[in-house]
């Protein structure tokens, strides 16, 4: 292999990459599509902890129905997993108990979609991130979502990643509304346009200004999430993360990533030419050595 070959070899194999490797980032929707993402407004001043909204939820998606007697479980915080989409959280706050249910944000530019590098995740036009049987088990998207919900089944021979799907194959889709939204009997959440959701939600606090804090979390952070929050009291207080900043996180790896991947095709031929110069100059060397020698001897 001479030099020019070797030069060859390298280019085409790294714009090969460049252009079929880079990392996806979810689209809001396809070019001169009006669909607008759907949202639920979760307004934790009215949650009362019944926790109805988790056994809808186990029976929307065939999980192991909760014990809604079992009022213990409040006392420590719970986190979903692969048998429970959705949890209720109490929490002691400076305004008294405070109740919250949590699942997953189906946030706008979702990490875990830009993460995955097989499609399984994908962001639905309606705005629901939903995940499909083609993962290989990576467990990028676990590690890419800033709020922990991505599960895997460890237990499982062919463990899937499951998560809260926003009902969109069992009610969206049918033009219905999301098995814990129409369990709710205090109306703590509601469901529409994320537009609509937005709306409602700023009127709420301008006609109600004493009683929620002055902000709607999942409308900026992370670039904006399918579920929003209205409290009583900051959300520090009632577990949510006030570190994540507003830019999607997808803007923050794709660049990196699309690096690295032109990179891990680039470095073995690299070294491999590397070597093969290497190898060819050091047997020529040799070889005139040992000329050398044999010419010496008498």
């Amino acid at each position: 292999m001479d030099r020019r070959s070797f030069l060859k070899m390298l280019a085409v194999g790294s714009s090969g990459l460049a252009l079929g490797a880079r990392p996806g980032i979810a689209r809001a929707a396809e070019a001169g599509d009006t669909t607008e993402f759907c949202a639920v407004l979760v307004d934790a001043t009215k949650c009362i902890g019944c926790r109805l909204c988790e056994r809808a939820c186990a029976e929307a998606n065939s999980l192991p129905e909760p014990d809604l007697g079992d009022r213990s479980v409040l006392g420590t915080r719970r986190f979903t997993d692969v048998s429970r989409f959705t949890v209720v959280n109490r929490y002691e706050t400076e305004k008294g108990e405070v109740y919250v249910k949590t699942q997953c944000m189906h946030c706008n530019q979702a990490a875990c979609v830009s993460a995955c590098p097989v499609n399984a995740l994908k962001k639905r036009r309606e705005g629901p991130v939903e995940w499909s049987s083609n993962c290989f088990g990576c467990r990028y998207c676990m590690v890419a979502c800033p709020f922990d919900i991505p599960k895997i089944e460890y237990d499982s021979p062919a463990p899937s990643i499951l998560k809260c799907g926003f009902c969109f194959q069992e009610k969206i889709s049918k033009n219905e509304i999301p098995a814990c939204v129409e369990a709710c009997p205090v109306g703590a959440l509601q469901f529409g346009t994320r537009r609509d959701m937005l709306e409602e939600a700023r009127t709420r606090i301008y006609t109600e200004p004493d009683k929620y804090v002055h902000h709607i979390y999942g409308e900026h952070e992370v670039g904006g999430t399918g579920w929003l929050y209205l409290s009583p009291v900051p959300f520090d207080q009632i577990g949510f993360r006030t570190d994540l900043g507003t830019r999607p996180y997808p803007q923050y790896t794709k660049g990196y990533l699309t690096n690295i991947a032109v990179v891990d095709l680039i470095a073995p031929p690299l070294l491999l030419g590397l070597s093969y110069i290497a190898s060819t100059r050091f047997k020529g060397t040799r070889d005139e050595r040992e000329d050398e020698t044999q010419g010496e001897k008498p």
